[in-house]
């Protein structure tokens, strides 16, 4: 399967490492045989060969200079296409959407996506702008171009969540899916129920690389609601906008409140919900007091956790990592071995 990357930041970096490190033992294992023939990255520049790029090369380009300009040359090797001429021009079957999410328009990433199942390419994204205000229009676009779109890293990263409520519990009634979505956020608040309070876990959590330097997207909750109008969407069927999520952060919560909910073995979590309420389907984020016996209550650290809510297994949840190099690029690998299938 030939690959075009659009994005070379961390999260494509941990799929070439990953193709880089496994590719023997995946052809082996699975018949999949993926291979780099083209990367465009806005700030690192563009490099397409036909014949295949080295994973290796890419990668050592970038740390040594932290540009694409470093690729070796080599004869048929084209530089400088940007990432809509990489995906129509170069010859591709899948295209890997790895670029920064804009939540609230979904751009560049959705024509990006639509142009590559537009010119029938497969796709697989970590990128939630897209998955959260588009699916309908994009999973159309690809069933009418016989392509398919492969989504599973934009809600839980590598932790199969979405492979979860949309194969395994398949022929379940889901009544609600609610989860801990945001690791920077349940680092905060376990560190403040340590004793540490909100300025300084914030600060704890940008030195450790769970936040960034402006975290308003992760405390305010806006990260956690694209997640789920993903899961409303996809798993639950609904057509949610960011204006049907109601969506509240942890800036307001004071150490008195963790306290006050410690001392009745609850556990203060900021939660994404998605809950059918009659013939419709609620979508809420918010800070919650959830009792000890809740199997979200235990989940601590930046760790990520999601319960489903089923009429034939009761409730089922999963727990994993939320982030990270590898674990996102695990989910474009997955992505990509489904799409093989």
């Amino acid at each position: 399967m030939k690959l075009a990357l659009i994005g070379f930041g961390v999260v494509g970096q941990g799929l070439a490492e990953i193709l880089r490190d496994k590719g023997k033992s995946l052809s082996e294992q699975t018949g999949f045989d993926g291979q780099i023939v083209a990367v465009s990255d806005f700030i690192k520049g563009a490099v397409y060969h036909p014949d295949g790029l080295d994973p290796n090369a890419l990668l050592r380009a970038v740390a040594d200079g932290g540009k694409l300009d470093a690729y070796p040359d080599s004869p048929g090797l084209v530089r400088g296409m940007d990432s809509l001429q990489t995906i129509r021009e170069s010859n591709a079957d899948a295209v890997v959407e790895v670029t920064y999410t804009d939540i609230k328009t979904g751009q560049p990433a959705t024509d990006h996506v639509r142009a590559a199942l537009e010119n029938g390419k497969h796709v697989a994204t970590t990128n939630k702008g897209p998955i959260a205000l588009n699916y309908r229009e994009l999973s159309a676009l690809a069933k009418k171009n016989g392509v398919h779109i492969g989504f599973e890293g934009t809600v839980m990263s590598g932790t199969p969540a979405l492979a979860l409520g949309m194969q395994a519990l398949a022929g379940c009634d889901v009544s609600e899916v609610r989860g801990i979505f945001n690791g920077t956020c349940n680092y905060i608040l376990t560190q403040m129920a340590k004793g540490t309070p909100y300025s300084s876990a914030l600060e704890d959590a940008q030195e450790l690389g769970y936040a960034e330097a402006d975290p308003t997207a992760d405390v305010e909750g806006f990260d956690t609601m694209g997640k789920v109008l993903i899961l409303a969407n996809t798993v639950m069927g609904a057509e949610l906008t960011a204006a049907d999520v109601e969506c509240t952060g942890i800036t307001a919560l004071t150490l008195d409140d963790i306290r006050d909910a410690a001392a009745n073995n609850e556990h203060w979590k900021l939660l994404g919900f998605a809950r059918k309420e009659g013939n419709r389907v609620i979508g809420k984020v918010e800070p919650v007091r959830v009792p000890g016996s809740d199997p979200l209550a235990s989940i601590t650290g930046a760790t990520n956790a999601i319960t489903y809510e089923t009429d034939l297994l009761g409730a089922v949840t999963l727990v994993g990592p939320g982030a990270g190099k590898t674990a996102t690029g695990f989910a474009l690998l997955a992505d990509l071995l489904g799409i093989q299938r």
